[in-house]
């Protein structure tokens, strides 16, 4: 049973209702991305919305669940007659679970049924089943990238097509697409977000009267849920009936000349790339009159589109938090609005003002100075335990230097972890690379290795025409190759030394950089600083870079080098992050000059500690933050200590060339 649908005590549930309500009336708007912390009803809503879409005539047995007055021409279950009977059934919601695979999404082939019998057996998925309903993706931000990609270009097409060496399948697929999300679990790149409709921010509310009216809802649902939802039916009713209505008024709506150049100055205003802002906001706000009862679309109503639409196409960088500028979106109308087109009328309410400051929080911070000139060379101790104004030899947290392209940094050797785009790893896209035997159902099929390994076979099972005698044992698997995501450790060293002349400036901007560069491969992040005499975990492993950059930002400096401590921290976190996802290999990035001057005998602990990682066969990189004429080398002896390589802050950048003259020489030894 499903829960009603009206909710409170959560900032930014009308927001989510709206939008999901303007799905339901015209599912060409896109779907609905809902981000907001965990807690705050957003499976809820979603859920309560079933049971307010119109029930759908289906083809009886039709596995795709055709409409009986126009049946998919294509369908695999057909062909089916028009006009005919159907059977009614409700509006079906189908969940796609975070760990599906390829085949169970969009449907699978049996492979060595058509290539040992010649039979076309398709096993319809999630997208079939979701067909003229509901795909629901809860945390949709840890679904695989390719994964995505499939379901969104499902959603955008109205069609799913599985095709398997040779042998494809097509059948309608639309659907309202509904995902969610935390945040702080790592965000969707931009190029996903942006295939979203439209997008909305829910927070639970801090006012307590709300939240006891949400608790005492949620009790009395669970004593009496049929009590508690025949309370709710009329409302439900009269909401149903209402997207009926919208529906059926939707191919009357207007969309006037004045409303299409309010729509194109502000998505222009708010530079979004491409046009699919453009077209998203034109069916809002022809979904939103549709849904007041109207013919027209008004100002109102575009500017209710673009709050809904344009958020989320403002992000640039995982750095970058989505929003509007109300106040300039307002601007932009008013600027439009002289046209003589009814729907052009500015707001007549006079609401449009809202809080966000000029630019619409799309702009970049005052870049630094840049790293300090590093001048005379610094004495190893300077800047150990300096003593700042608060006292305690903590310094004021510092700006990070404008961030930079890395070079790539990856583990040597193949894995087999979750898909991504840092280090070589067999999965299940990529090039060939061979081919094997299926352990279990077949597939990738590797034709040239299968026809290799029936060849010899011909004359004994008795071939007397052109085509090939196959079966199953002489199936072969195709072995690929691709990219996989991995652990990027940060530790990071915040003593005094590394703060001496505004050093750090320059370290937060390289691990700034090498962030931005891990939201891109599709990595796992963690962040372990230290200082004065321990280590801390700044942050647990996550996929929210833009959590790292937070806490990157805040970190204070000052004090001495604990450096075995930061070296056993980080090997603690991988110890306990290799039982809770043992196929992620780790790459360890240590900022340091290398100087070690905390506790009894830090030069020697730190070297055993740093043995450790060296003995486990840890990938790590050492950046070399020393500066000045006279350098110690002290990070490049903690780098061969580690098992792994030194970069200097200059050879991090890609476009070094003193990092492209290193490299070449490491490939000529």
């Amino acid at each position: 049973m499903t829960t009603p649908f009206p909710f409170t005590a959560v900032v930014g549930q009308d927001d989510l209702r709206l939008a999901l309500l303007l799905n339901a009336v015209s599912p060409s708007v896109g779907g609905v991305l809902v981000r907001g912390e965990k807690g705050t009803a957003k499976s809820t809503a979603v859920r309560a919305l079933t049971s307010l879409l119109p029930e759908v005539a289906v083809v009886p047995g039709c596995r795709f669940s055709c409409d009986p007055l126009s049946p998919d021409p294509g369908c695999p279950d057909g062909p089916h007659e028009g006009g005919g009977g159907g059977a009614s059934r409700p509006a079906r919601m189908v969940e796609l679970p975070v760990g599906a695979s390829e085949d169970r999404l969009v449907g699978a082939l049996d492979i060595e049924r058509a290539l040992a019998e010649g039979v076309k057996a398709f096993e319809p998925g999630l997208l079939a089943a979701a067909h003229r309903g509901i795909l629901y993706v809860d945390e949709v931000n840890l679904l695989h990238d390719h994964l995505v990609d499939l379901l969104l270009d499902a959603a955008a097409m109205g069609a799913s097509y599985v095709e398997r060496e040779g042998v494809s399948v097509r059948h309608a697929a639309r659907f309202l697409l509904v995902g969610t999300m935390n945040p702080e679990e790592g965000e969707l790149r931009p190029q996903l977000l942006d295939r979203f409709g439209l997008t909305v921010e829910v927070a639970a509310s801090r006012e307590p009267d709300e939240r006891v009216e949400v608790v005492r809802r949620r009790l009395a649902y669970d004593d009496d849920p049929a009590g508690f939802a025949a309370r709710w039916a009329d409302e439900d009713a009269a909401v149903r009936q209402r997207i009926v209505a919208a529906r059926e008024l939707l191919p009357s709506v207007r969309l006037g000349n004045g409303a299409l150049r309010q729509i194109a100055a502000t998505c222009a205003a708010f530079e979004v790339d491409g046009m699919r802002a453009d077209i998203v906001m034109a069916r809002t706000a022809t979904a939103l009159a549709a849904w007041a009862g109207r013919t027209d679309v008004l100002a109102e109503d575009v500017r209710q589109a673009a709050l809904l639409a344009l958020p989320h196409r403002r992000r640039r960088n995982p750095f970058d938090a989505p929003g509007l500028d109300e106040d300039k979106l307002d601007r932009t109308l008013e600027e439009f609005s002289g046209d003589d087109d009814p729907d052009n009328d500015p707001d007549p309410d006079g609401d449009g003002g809202g809080p966000g400051g000029p630019g619409g929080g799309g702009g970049q911070p005052e870049p630094d100075e840049g790293p300090a000139g590093d001048g005379a060379g610094a004495r190893p101790e300077e800047g150990e335990g300096a003593p700042a104004p608060g006292g305690g030899g903590e310094q004021s947290p510092v700006r990070a230097a404008e961030p930079f392209r890395t070079k790539v940094l990856s583990v040597p050797g193949i894995g087999e972890g979750a898909a991504g785009r840092r280090s070589r790893a067999r999965t299940e896209h990529g090039r060939t690379t061979g081919a094997h035997r299926p352990r279990g159902a077949l597939t990738k099929l590797h034709l040239a290795a299968t026809v290799q390994a029936a060849a010899p076979h011909q004359r004994a099972r008795g071939r007397s025409g052109r085509g090939l005698v196959v079966r199953r044992d002489d199936l072969r698997q195709a072995a690929r190759e691709g990219r996989e995501g991995n652990l990027v450790l940060f530790v990071v060293d915040a003593s005094g030394s590394m703060a001496a002349r505004q050093r750090m400036s320059a370290v937060k901007g390289a691990v700034l950089s090498l962030l931005l560069d891990a939201y891109q491969r599709r990595d796992k992040v963690g962040l372990v600083t230290f200082r004065g005499s321990a280590a801390d975990v700044a942050l647990p492993p996550t996929s929210s870079v833009d959590a790292a950059a937070a806490r990157l930002e805040s970190l204070p400096t000052g004090g001495r080098t604990p450096l075995a401590a930061g070296l056993l921290k980080a090997h603690d976190v991988l110890r306990v992050e290799r039982l809770r996802d043992p196929a992620r290999r780790a790459l360890v990035v240590v900022v340091t000059d290398g100087r070690a001057t905390g506790g009894p005998e830090p030069v020697a602990l730190a070297s055993r500690a740093a043995r450790l990682f060296a003995a486990e066969g840890v990938a790590s990189v050492v950046v070399d933050c020393e500066s000045g004429p006279v350098r110690l080398g002290l990070a490049g002896r903690l780098a061969g200590e580690l098992g792994g390589t030194a970069v200097t802050l200059d050879e991090l950048r890609a476009d070094s060339i003193a990092g492209l003259v290193k490299d070449a020489q490491r490939r000529a030894a």
